[in-house]
């Protein structure tokens, strides 16, 4: 099998009323939440980073590194369905033509009907003095210095 196999899932993760969105930082996984989208039109204005730093413990990790376990949960339940479709797929495939065997795939896997995600109104809004077009919110009893979302330079309020 040395073709690779894309799967597109596409999930919707709750943004709480302000508009933010939690996020799990991948090195100390403590959850905050970023601004979905830009917070003002200074943020539209200024070029997405490569990497975002933990405004909780300041170490910078990829874009797409941020998810939440529920929310990578939510996305492999998702996505099952079209992976067990493409095994039964390629298991049909190699048993074609094979004298004497044959395949029978079992019962399609239906989509899971979990329960979608809710983002409580939660946490405090924070902002960095470097680039405060990007607040973040952080748990209320959040002790120790922050650190930028976008530099990872560290602040206190």
């Amino acid at each position: 099998m040395d073709d690779e196999f894309q799967i597109e899932v596409r999930i919707d993760i709750p943004s709480d009323s302000d508009g933010f969105i939690r996020r799990e930082c991948p090195n100390c996984m403590l959850q905050f939440k970023w601004h979905d989208g830009p917070a003002s039109e200074e943020a539209e204005q200024h070029v997405a980073p490569d990497s975002y730093s933990c405004p909780l413990c300041g170490q910078p990790a990829a874009l797409d590194s941020w998810n939440t376990e529920a929310q990578v949960e939510l996305a492999q339940q998702a996505a099952m369905p079209q992976v067990m479709g493409m095994v039964n797929d390629e298991l049909a495939s190699i048993f074609r033509g094979v004298k004497g065997l044959t395949y029978e795939p079992g019962n399609d896997v239906a989509a899971d009907e979990s329960v979608p995600l809710t983002e409580p109104d939660d946490m405090v809004i924070v902002a960095s003095p470097c680039h405060g077009y990007e607040p973040v919110k952080i748990p209320e009893d959040h002790i120790g210095p922050l650190y930028c979302l976008v530099c990872g330079s560290a602040f206190a309020v």
